[in-house]
């Protein structure tokens, strides 16, 4: 049957009603998804290496047939170990599949298969080369198979019970029945332009290259045809920036008067020491859009430290005197409470209405804050999530303010927008992003950033040491304290796992905040902060130590953000091998506020792997957080940058920003190009060609 991207995937060979269903958990409903589901590697099977040729510390993929397969089983819930040997005419090869129970029954002798993994030798039988959980496939009788055999193939995640195998075969089926060209969302001249080959051809060769096209540009995804998908997605995803932007100038908002002389003296009124040269130029940006009749839409960008709150706070200073209100949403409760503490504390001279909004609060007291919301007495409100709820309105929202932007998505920034007629909108990050990802994050966005640090401030010093060598560490803690100095002792979790095994390896923040009050700082005014407190009591305990009654305070990562001591010098951070290295940076911002020289001290063992050994001597190396930023992109990739997967639910398939960030420059320059000098050709062109499933992904249903 011929199918066309259009046709539903339960109507193409080889799926039917079930597979169907499986295939729509992955967001694949038509024959365009199916092709757009791309492979993630490639193995070259037209020549195998043979077992013989095998050498320790190198990856390969070997064809052979199953000529043994055992099971181990182990006690203390450590699962079992799968045992397989593979033959060829050279020689055999042991895999091992750790918790590999699941894998009884599924093989039989002398049946055909290919594996994929990296060859070691077994450290249990000297001179045996093994492969530790290979990725593999059985093959089907018919080795002459034209998906399987003989080529290039490509290697797809399995989705539920389907396999790459059976995925290959629904695939190659699709392109060899597809009726007829695909359309094509990138215009004639844009592809002649940079000598991209069309749809129809694109997708033949990124799910079945020729086999005389190197492994290597496959699986690097830098063939011309993987080029142009990449180039495709970051256009179609810029033009949706590029529109919204549009929209947004369109959009009447706020005229707010800046340069009145009640708007100055107020904001003098508020600042605590003399802005940073930074700081001027930042607000002055801010200022300018405000007195603008558009809405702002700016990013407000700095290091940890650099004094981004205050700029909200003036900004906000500037709203409230035009008589309207302003929102602070902030990613936490700890957070949320810092930022109303400190916001009630600057505008105190000023007389402000400061609330707070977050779902701890007793119901009573809720109801009051939404009352003072609603009636505009509520001039600056911070909140969490909880600002995005049907009850929370306010009489004349004027200022968005969300902080640390990458843990909201773009339609909860949306949806506090909306409790207001056009606010100005002002995103902060501390989380230094590259421009690459602030292009592909918020390039709807203007961007500011605070790149000086206020006068004063001490480098922080960083030093990794290993656990043994904590009774010193100690002793400096205490030495620190008897100097009249603050502490933070920070641990991975709350409290200790049930397995033996993890409790005997990770400490935790409730067990050692004992231990440590109890044997090591006897006498000492110690407090415990995590994140299943309840707010009052968080809030207390942080009061506390800012107020110095607390001089050490036993935590979680909850201090990540916001938490500002200036009389904190010292931190220790447990496990530090177990934070990744923006969260590192992060914990570490939380000292050296003060004028007082600070140490961070990373306990954890000397013999890492080596990437936790490259977090770890980067962290000693500089406190420079886009430095710090660069290498955990490069380390972790975007999507676990920012904590989730986060280019994924940006609708990527087959784009990274990261690494491609010449073809995303290009991208955009064509994206806000075709919009700023329309030719109505290929305008009509995109709209004709881009398939609804595309045009929701990136709203671009305005584009006609």
């Amino acid at each position: 049957m011929n199918v066309t991207f259009a046709t539903e995937v339960k109507y193409v060979k080889g799926v039917g009603p079930q597979r169907a269903t499986t295939l729509a958990s992955r967001g694949i409903y038509t024959v365009a998804d199916l092709l757009l589901y791309l492979p993630f590697r490639y193995e070259d099977r037209i020549r195998f290496h043979q077992i013989a040729e095998i050498v320790p510390g190198v990856t390969y993929t070997i064809y052979g047939t199953v000529a043994d397969e055992g099971i181990a089983r182990f006690t203390r819930g450590r699962g079992a170990i799968f045992h397989l040997v593979i033959r060829d005419s050279t020689g055999t090869l042991a895999c091992k599949f750790f918790h590999g129970g699941y894998l009884q029954g599924r093989f039989r002798m002398g049946q055909a298969m290919v594996v994929h993994g990296r060859a070691d030798l077994d450290p249990r039988r000297p001179g045996r080369i093994e492969m530790i959980n290979p990725q593999y496939e059985l093959l089907g009788e018919d080795t002459a198979d034209s998906t399987e055999m003989g080529r290039i193939v490509p290697i797809y995640e399995a989705i539920g019970k389907i396999s790459s195998r059976v995925l290959r075969r629904i695939i190659y089926g699709a392109l060899q029945n597809l009726a007829a060209a695909p359309l094509d969302a990138l215009s004639p001249s844009l592809l002649a332009r940079y000598g991209f080959p069309s749809r129809g051809d694109t997708l033949r060769f990124v799910h079945f290259p020729p086999s005389d096209v190197p492994l290597e540009l496959l699986n690097e995804f830098r063939s011309l045809a993987h080029r142009r998908l990449i180039f495709e997605e970051l256009f179609l995803y810029q033009l949706s920036l590029a529109l919204r932007r549009k929209e947004a100038e369109r959009r009447a908002g706020i005229s707010f008067r800046v340069r009145e002389p009640r708007v100055r003296e107020a904001l003098k009124r508020i600042l605590p020491f003399k802005p940073t040269e930074a700081q001027k130029r930042v607000l002055a940006e801010i200022a300018a859009d405000l007195e603008e009749p558009t809405s702002m839409h700016r990013l407000l960008q700095g290091d940890v430290g650099s004094g981004k709150t205050i700029v909200a706070l003036e900004t906000a200073t500037i709203v409230i005197e035009n008589g309207y209100q302003a929102a602070l949403m902030a990613p936490t409760e700890i957070l949320a409470v810092q930022h109303f503490l400190s916001a009630r504390r600057i505008f105190a001279a000023s007389g402000y209405g400061v609330e707070l909004l977050i779902s701890g609060l007793k119901a009573q007291e809720k109801q009051r804050v939404l009352e003072r919301m609603r009636a505009g007495e509520a001039q600056f409100v911070v909140g969490t999530h909880a600002l995005l709820e049907g009850p929370a309105g306010f009489a004349r929202l004027g200022l968005v303010i969300v902080d640390e932007q990458h843990r909201f998505g773009v339609l909860q920034r949306k949806r506090l927008m909306e409790k207001g007629p056009a606010p100005e909108v002002l995103v902060m990050t501390a989380t230094p992003i590259p421009r690459t990802l602030a292009l592909t994050l918020y390039g709807d966005l203007d961007v500011s950033v605070i790149d000086q640090m206020p006068p004063g401030r001490m480098p922080i010093e960083t030093r990794w040491s290993a656990p043994e060598h904590l009774p010193g560490v100690w002793d400096f803690v205490t030495r620190e304290l008897r100097k009249g100095r603050q502490v933070y002792i920070v641990y991975p979790v709350i409290e200790q796992s049930k397995s033996n095994e993890a409790r005997l390896s990770l400490k935790s923040a409730i067990v050692e905040f004992e231990r440590l009050r109890k044997s090591v700082f006897p006498g000492m005014r110690v407090g415990l902060l995590h994140g299943r407190m309840r707010s009052e009591e968080k809030e207390r305990v942080m009061e506390a130590f800012r107020l110095g009654d607390l001089q050490i305070l036993v935590s979680t990562t909850v201090i990540e953000v916001g938490v500002d001591v200036p009389n904190a010098t010292v931190m220790v951070i447990e496990h530090a091998e177990r934070f990744g290295l923006s969260q590192l940076h992060q914990l570490r911002g939380r000292i050296g506020r003060g004028g007082e020289k600070s140490t961070c001290l990373l306990i954890a063992p000397k013999n890492l792997p080596d990437d936790a050994r490259e977090r770890l001597e980067m962290m000693v190396a500089t406190n420079d957080g886009f430095a710090i930023a660069e290498a955990d992109l490069r380390l972790r990739g975007p999507g676990e940058f920012f904590g989730t997967r986060q280019h994924g639910s940006l609708g990527f398939h087959i784009a990274n920003p990261l690494r491609d960030r010449e073809l995303l420059e290009l991208a955009r320059h064509e994206a806000f190009s075709l919009l700023e000098n329309p030719e109505e050709e290929e305008r009509l062109h995109l709209f004709r060609t881009l398939d609804p499933g595309w045009q929701r992904r990136y709203q671009l249903a305005s584009v006609g």
